[in-house]
């Protein structure tokens, strides 16, 4: 049942990166999500913005995925930040409680506002 997992980096400046996501993020997909996502923020861009548009299904593997990434950012002083998260997705991190640590935005660039306006920049 597995769409191949669509990653592009779309953005890249500073601590701040942008990544859409596509397909079905489930148990042969997530470690490849979570495995780029490490590398964007192993590149100096601690401040991850995963643009999930293009999610058609997530299961708890994905769920994990999310999890594991968030915590890799935090510990590099980073965040990890939703945008245009489908609703049925939403309605999942709702459930689940993540939406209250993964700040959710309806598209990247309002993400990217958010992120401009409330992360200052190191010293």
């Amino acid at each position: 049942m597995t769409d191949d997992l669509a990653l592009t980096t779309t953005h890249t400046d500073g601590n701040l990166a942008a990544l859409r996501v596509g397909g079905e993020i489930d148990i042969q997909t997530a470690p490849a999500l979570r495995k780029e996502a490490l590398d964007v923020i192993a590149q100096g861009h601690p401040h991850l913005i995963l643009d999930l548009t293009g999610v058609t299904f997530c299961d708890s593997s994905g769920f994990n995925a999310l999890i594991g990434i968030m915590r890799c950012a935090v510990a590099a002083n980073g965040s990890l930040t939703l945008a245009a998260v489908p609703d049925r997705l939403s309605r999942m991190l709702d459930l689940t409680g993540l939406s209250t640590v993964m700040p959710s935005y309806p598209s990247t660039d309002a993400a990217m506002n958010a992120h401009l306006t409330t992360t200052p920049e190191p010293t």
